[in-house]
């Protein structure tokens, strides 16, 4: 036994063996990125498919038109009168508009603080208790009075008046209907949700006085102009990269193009031939969306509460008007009044190439889970590495110093005389890596808070300033530990160890939840992997230097903001609304993972490891 033991630790030492995991390392980043850019092809991905039976999308006949359309146009005259009108004076309009169709209504007072600005209103829904129901479950029909870019939803709230009215003369329905209108179409769906569920803030928040059952989906639409239009755009993108179950996006796809013969796009690819590279376009701008956790629209604030939500957007310039649009919800609710129970046998993570095609996790996920193993291999190869002897062949021994005892190693039938100091394991000097990694990684609380706490207007210096540190602050600490530490070389594999090690945890638990923003932190962070300290070698630590500058958060947020023409100020009172209204968490990752990992890359980079003593070099066995 004590001869196998010796054998398997002088193979653990084999240098041989000791080279390969930087290259497996590098493997896995490669063949992580390869296997997302074969996703678009036929081979990996799927065509969409209905998997709940009960929807029977399109197949029942719809009647929305004819004097439906003179409806449409006085409820959209109305509407244009009051878009000069303040919130209370619409939702006073809306309600005698609600009540003149028969409709139970109520209304909900909100107001949100975030980044100094106060965000108010009054939201106002009504409920039409299905005939053949009984008050279990619900379906939400959401118009919101100004849509995501500020633009008076004109087309979309006359429509949500007119289907209301429609709605109530059938007695087919077994699932109440809700008809919700929001002042705006970021804080209202919000603070209506979390009132509908009990989870608001009370005061700024009220209660709701009305409410039905369990809701079973949510139809969002935005449509701000008056001409005819040629398809809808899906929006479905939910917060922290959630998604809406596949079979509701099918749904109204196969109704659209199938019943109806209108054109469905999704992430804004108006024109799509099916090409490998819009393909590949698609799915990488859904990624995007995903990454950034953010709400794409009014439904975004229905998913996490299980709610199955989607926005749905005509545009262009075509042939179908607001009775096409009109049939479109008629035949989506219809299915949706199918459901014996809640949409539950398709998909929830899920990468959409065009409408009816996509892949599904379990081809995808191996992609992150490859970028983030690539940090544990690394970590576990500078572990093992920390705590080998250093070879006596290589290292030359002092003045009077005697040669180290031998040990015998058997193998089957073989022998062999080796130092015994190899078949031990060398002291690790824990204290200081730990501390180091622990600080980094509370130090991401600091600008965590200072972003979501700080006011609109001190947003841009706040930010700016702390980029400044940011670049000094890695060299000023890493003076501080070789001045007052004075880390040898195994100290730096250790802090770079479990470094690497929480980062390839964090990110391979991070991409079952939300895989786009896993597998974008994996590839920013990448680099970090093979950054050690390189004394004496000036040209490759200030290229290295450069490599993680331009990668480090800030530098990609501001790279961001120019690419997409924004300004800074904007993309963190987005992020800080996102915090204090959604509960968007992106911000965490990037501050307290993303950031900590970069921090202790940087610091590596600036440290001197000195000598190793006697006593530092010694060999437990």
């Amino acid at each position: 036994m004590s001869g196998l033991l010796a054998s398997s630790s002088l193979l653990r030492r084999d240098p041989r063996l000791l080279k390969v995991p930087p290259y497996l390392s590098f493997l896995c980043i490669v063949i992580g990125v390869a296997w997302l850019l074969v996703l678009p092809l036929d081979n990996y991905s799927r065509k969409t498919y209905i998997s709940e039976n009960a929807l029977l999308p399109g197949q029942v006949h719809t009647y929305f038109a004819g004097s439906d359309q003179n409806v449409f146009g006085g409820y959209k005259r109305e509407i244009d009168a009051l878009e000069e009108k303040g919130n209370i004076d619409v939702n006073g309009k809306l309600e005698e508009f609600f009540k003149a169709s028969g409709l139970k209504v109520a209304r909900q007072k909100y107001e949100y603080r975030s980044a100094g600005k106060t965000y108010s209103g009054e939201n106002i829904y009504a409920i039409l208790h299905a005939p053949r129901g009984d008050a279990t479950e619900a379906i939400v029909l959401v118009g919101a009075w100004r849509n995501v870019d500020g633009v008076l939803n004109r087309s979309g709230v006359a429509l949500v008046l007119t289907l209301a009215r429609y709605f109530k003369r059938w007695s087919l329905w077994s699932k109440d209907i809700i008809f919700l209108v929001t002042p705006d179409s970021r804080a209202g769906p919000q603070a209506w949700v979390d009132a509908y569920h009990d989870t608001h803030q009370s005061p700024a928040i009220e209660s709701l006085p009305l409410k039905s059952g369990a809701l079973q989906g949510a139809v969002v639409i935005d449509y701000p102009f008056d001409h005819r239009f040629e398809s809808i755009h899906i929006v479905y993108d939910g917060i922290n990269g959630q998604l809406p179950n596949l079979d509701l996006l099918n749904t109204v796809v196969s109704i659209a193009s199938g019943q109806m013969g209108i054109g469905a796009s999704l992430q804004q690819m108006w024109q799509h031939s099916d090409s490998y590279k819009e393909r590949l376009q698609t799915m990488l701008r859904g990624m995007l969306n995903q990454g950034l956790g953010h709400a794409s629209g009014p439904h975004s604030s229905f998913i996490p509460y299980h709610v199955d939500a989607i926005t749905l957007q005509p545009y262009g310039e075509g042939w179908q008007d607001e009775m096409a649009m009109g049939r479109v919800i008629e035949s989506t609710f219809r299915s949706l009044n199918n459901l014996l129970e809640h949409l539950h046998q398709s998909f929830f993570f899920y990468l959409l190439m065009q409408a009816n095609r996509f892949v599904s996790i379990g081809t995808y996920l191996p992609s992150a889970m490859l970028v983030a193993i690539n940090f544990t291999i690394m970590a576990i190869f500078l572990w093992i590495k920390s705590g080998s002897p250093i070879n006596p062949a290589t290292r030359v021994a002092a003045k009077g110093e005697k040669s180290p005892p031998l040990a015998i190693v058997s193998r089957e039938d073989a022998k062999a005389i080796v130092p015994e100091e190899l078949l031990g394991v060398r002291e690790r000097q824990l204290f200081m890596p730990l501390a180091v990694v622990a600080g980094s990684q509370f130090l991401g609380v600091l600008p965590l808070y200072l972003f979501n706490h700080t006011s609109e207007s001190m947003l841009s210096s706040i930010f700016y300033i702390f980029a400044v540190i940011n670049s000094v602050f890695p060299v000023a600490v890493s003076l501080a530990i070789v001045r007052y530490f004075k880390p040898t070389n195994q100290q730096y594999q250790l802090i770079k160890s479990f470094s690497l090690l929480l980062l390839g945890m964090f990110l391979s638990s991070l991409a079952t939840l939300n895989f786009s923003l896993a597998f974008l932190v994996g590839l920013f962070s990448a680099p970090l992997t093979y950054v050690q300290s390189f004394p004496g070698r000036p040209i490759i630590t200030t290229l290295l230097v450069l490599i993680l500058s331009l990668l480090a958060p800030t530098t990609v947020l501001l790279a961001g903001t120019n690419y997409w023409k924004l300004s800074v100020t904007e993309v963190l009172k987005e992020a800080a609304f996102g915090w204090d209204v959604w509960g968007m968490n992106t911000q965490v990752v990037v501050w307290c993972v993303w950031w900590p990992a970069w921090l202790v890359g940087m610091i590596l980079l600036f440290g001197k490891p000195r000598e190793e003593t006697k006593e530092e070099l010694r060999v437990a066995i």
